[in-house]
């Protein structure tokens, strides 16, 4: 296995509710503010991300100590 794979985590330590967002911006190499912007802004004028949100707060494995 690859030492360099990047891989999915939920944030333990940039987190608001479940760290979705802070994982996915460390990701993505973004900053966490804007994922947690996308999200409401697609909460507010699409619907949806909510579900999204929760679907990945339990598929998305919480970060390794």
């Amino acid at each position: 296995m690859d030492n360099n794979t990047k891989k999915l985590y939920r944030s333990r330590v940039d987190r608001k509710i479940g760290g979705v967002c802070g994982g996915l911006g460390e990701y993505f190499g973004i900053d966490p503010t804007l994922v947690r912007l996308l999200f409401v802004l697609g909460l507010l004028f699409v619907g949806g991300t909510l579900l999204a949100y929760l679907i990945l707060l339990i598929v998305i494995p919480e970060e390794p100590l």
